[in-house]
């Protein structure tokens, strides 16, 4: 105890007290709460310095995918300038704009680029080089619509925003006016069906492959119906308030509007929930927290922890009876599915410990190769419905 430093101990009451422990641990807070500062640095030498130029991504600090939230500044010679802090390393996909999709940023061939990827694990600065923008018109997306789409216009939820329905009926709905069917609630609807109104440019061909199925003898024919998401995703597709609000408004006003409007099966045997990423987790939540509503769930990539998003913990410590539900659960192996594989990991181990066993209440699909993106959702799409919902 000699070689001690005397920093580390006092003397109270005559007894002798080592600090040391308390020390480390501050010190393990201190680095804990230590914030990451990432710098994005953008050149774009065709742009006059009076631009206004925006850094879009998939972090609230950028936006959330919203091309004119985030304004870089200027500070220099056709340079721009963004700082961020991040609590944690995370997996950062980004863009630039010029305040729409319609100005995004090109690659060095004129063509419309993948997304930036960055996982920082410390302070950096970023340089990117913007050279070509696009002229004020997206390439028109590829892909059609097949079979019958209905819309339901600005549908006001309880304390959440207005928003879209999109109602695809099967093959077969208008012709046999006795048979009633099976009805599955998609999340962020706007990218379902339709690569015009999808976010990105490419839909989840989900009509398609439904049509295919169903005319192969592979499904049975259901309604899907697509629910458009709010401006805070997040929030309405994770636990807390909104996401309480937006369980409510499918649970108690979408559903009943549907079951009334449309010929279905409205009992939960005949009713599923399905979605990517936050919209995998709220998936997951419907079936968790609204079994005598829905039965089973399509849950792609789904982001069962990741930020500050915990849901492990609701099932953990959840001590009713099992609920006589399933689901599907899947992941790609690229980008930020790496960052969402470990909840999904504890998710897994979790449902095993309290009984529900892989191929029997859940089903586990691993695509190492793939994506976070719509395109390998849609790729994945006929291998989940022929498990969940096959004959």
């Amino acid at each position: 105890m000699s070689n001690m430093p005397k920093a580390t101990m006092i003397h109270l009451g005559g007894s002798l007290r080592w600090m040391l422990g308390l020390g480390m641990g501050l010190w393990l807070g201190a680095c804990l709460q230590a914030q990451i500062s990432v710098e994005f640095r953008l050149h774009a030498p065709s742009l006059s310095d009076t631009a206004a130029v925006y850094i879009v991504g998939n972090d609230v600090q950028l936006g959330n995918w919203d091309p004119a939230r985030v304004r870089m500044e200027r500070i220099g010679d056709h340079v721009w300038m963004h700082t961020l802090s991040l609590a944690v390393p995370q997996g950062l996909e980004y863009k630039y704009t010029l305040g729409s999709w319609e100005r995004e940023g090109l690659d060095a061939q004129g063509l419309v680029r993948p997304n930036y990827r960055l996982r920082p694990v410390a302070d950096s600065v970023v340089y990117d080089t913007v050279l070509k923008w696009l002229d004020g018109q997206r390439p028109a997306p590829s892909g059609q619509v097949t079979g019958e789409l209905r819309y339901h216009r600005n549908l006001q939820p309880a304390g959440l925003p207005a928003r879209d329905i999109v109602v695809w009926l099967p093959p077969g709905y208008a012709a046999d006016s006795k048979r009633h069917y099976p009805v599955l609630y998609m999340h962020d609807g706007q990218n379902v069906f339709d690569p015009k109104t999808s976010s990105f440019g490419k839909d989840w061909q989900l009509d398609e492959t439904c049509d295919s199925m169903v005319r192969a003898g592979r499904i049975v024919p259901m309604i899907v119906v697509g629910v458009y998401n709010g401006p805070d995703r997040r929030a309405e597709y994770s636990p807390g308030e909104k996401g309480v609000a937006y369980m409510t408004f499918l649970v108690h006003q979408l559903k009943p509007l549907i079951d009334s409007t449309y010929r279905t099966r409205p009992d939960r045997k005949h009713t599923y929930a399905g979605g990517s990423s936050m919209g995998g987790l709220i998936s997951f939540m419907l079936c968790w927290e609204h079994p005598e509503v829905f039965s089973k769930a399509i849950c792609m990539s789904p982001a069962f922890q990741f930020l500050h998003f915990d849901y492990l913990p609701y099932v953990t410590d959840d001590h009713g009876k099992r609920r006589k539900v399933q689901w599907y659960i899947d992941n790609g192996g690229q980008g930020l599915e790496i960052e969402l594989q470990p909840g999904i990991d504890a998710m897994r181990a979790a449902l095993e410990a309290k009984g529900y066993r892989e191929g029997k209440a859940y089903f586990w699909v691993s695509d190492p190769e793939a994506e976070h993106f719509e395109t390998a959702w849609a790729r994945r799409m006929p291998k989940a419905l022929a498990l969940l919902l096959g004959r």
